[in-house]
């Protein structure tokens, strides 16, 4: 019995990967910090940064449950300042393992 308990709580916490490009006013709003700091709050691992065609950019890993909250916040929040378009998703993939430590703001 119990290790029917220890399968279904670790299919509730299967682990995603999904990449994320943001599109419209999110470069100088503090839109990558804010993306830190929310990615950490949900215990997410994974990095930002903007990019030179004036989007930002990066990789998201985690619980399934957790990658979708956060999915939705970068179509629908962001940073206060920011305007946000809309959020592209790709290469959603479930992995065994986080290949971060924890979530970076890459310059």
């Amino acid at each position: 019995m119990f290790f029917f308990h220890l399968l279904q709580a670790m299919s509730e916490e299967e682990l995603l990967s999904v990449d994320y490009e943001v599109f419209g006013k999110v470069q100088g709003v503090f839109f990558r910090k804010y993306t830190q700091s929310e990615g950490k709050k949900l215990g997410l691992v994974g990095w930002v940064q903007n990019t030179g065609a004036g989007t930002v950019q990066g990789q998201l890993q985690g619980p399934t449950p957790k990658v979708r909250q956060m999915q939705e916040w970068l179509k629908t929040t962001g940073s206060p300042q920011s305007r946000i378009i809309k959020a592209e998703f790709k290469n959603e993939k479930k992995i065994e393992n986080l290949d971060y430590k924890d979530f970076k703001v890459v310059r």
